[in-house]
């Protein structure tokens, strides 16, 4: 069955960096769309970044400039390298993935759409 495995949270100061990964397994990998996205308590979800099977990516304003989302699909592995952290990046963040074939701009902004996503990595950021 499908499994998504993130890793790679933990706990930062404000200005440090921290790389998510994300494990894929039974599926094709390179052939789908992934995406992060994260939930802080009481908050509602918000997408982060998606990437195509092309490499293309789309990323929320928020993050822009400053988390970069990357794929190895030599490893079925998602990254999300996050740079400059600031204590509002902390939350609960998730790995996704889509065989929908959707557009990785609306799966932004409908991140419950994603066909498969995993149990998450937790990032805390003190200021």
């Amino acid at each position: 069955q499908v499994q998504l495995v993130e890793s790679g949270g933990g706990s930062v100061q404000a200005g440090g960096s921290l790389r998510l990964s994300c494990v894929a397994s039974g599926y094709i990998f390179s052939s789908y769309h992934m995406g992060w996205f994260r939930q802080a308590p009481g908050k509602e979800r918000e997408g982060v970044a998606t990437m195509d099977s092309a490499g293309s990516t789309t990323y929320a304003d928020s993050v822009k400039g400053r988390f970069t989302i990357s794929r190895d699909n030599s490893k079925n592995t998602l990254y999300l390298q996050m740079d400059s952290l600031k204590p509002e990046d902390t939350a609960m963040y998730y790995c996704a993935a889509d065989i929908g074939g959707r557009a990785i701009w609306w799966l932004l902004l409908h991140t419950d759409a994603f066909t498969y996503t995993g149990q998450g990595t937790q990032v805390f950021v003190s200021s």
